[in-house]
């Protein structure tokens, strides 16, 4: 099912990571740039929850998009937080820590898979949070200005990042130690 709705939102999010990026190379005023990076991310992180919904009211789930939709997310969220630090508005050490738990758990997760295991490390509420706290954070730190005359986005959203870089940890954690069982009896 390669080209069902819901695959070709999930497709979005992937092209929408050189529009939210090239929005900080054509040239516009800051504050607009910021705007249109910001509306963008959101409209295609909306689209995360959009394409699981689609997928199974429509009936059209599928080994393709199981694969592709965790994989468009974190190519999302690193490419956005790439950005970030660039423009200095995120820390670089956060975004080490986002990238690589990302990484690192992708990978635990395919070896997991290969050895019949892919069930100790399924998706936990944890991980979910963590990733709306990284949803929310990031497009707080693209507007970089004042929401409604009273909201420092730019305030919010470093705390939010460190919060979110705080549950990466977290997360990363857990799916290790639930992990752990089966990495002893392979390592051995």
């Amino acid at each position: 099912m390669f080209f069902t709705v819901p695959t070709i939102l999930t497709w979005t999010r992937i092209v929408a990571i050189p529009l939210i990026v090239g929005v900080f190379y054509v040239g516009l005023e800051p504050r607009l740039q910021n705007l249109i990076a910001t509306v963008m991310f959101v409209v295609f992180a909306l689209t995360d929850w959009l394409d699981g919904y689609l997928a199974r009211r429509l009936n059209q789930t599928s080994a393709f998009g199981a694969f592709l939709d965790p994989v468009a997310d974190k190519f999302l969220v690193c490419a956005s937080l790439l950005v970030l630090v660039h423009l200095k508005r995120a820390d670089v050490f956060v975004a080490l820590i986002i990238i690589g738990r990302e990484i690192a758990i992708s990978a635990l997760r395919e070896w997991m898979a290969q050895i019949g295991a892919a069930k100790s490390v399924a998706v936990h509420m944890l991980g979910k949070v963590k990733t709306t706290v990284q949803m929310v954070a990031i497009p707080f730190l693209l507007f970089d200005g004042r929401l409604f005359g009273a909201i420092d986005t730019g305030l919010w959203g470093t705390w939010l990042i460190w919060i979110s870089a705080i549950l990466t940890v977290w997360s990363m954690v857990y799916y290790l130690q639930k992990a752990l069982p089966e990495i002893r009896k392979r390592v051995k």
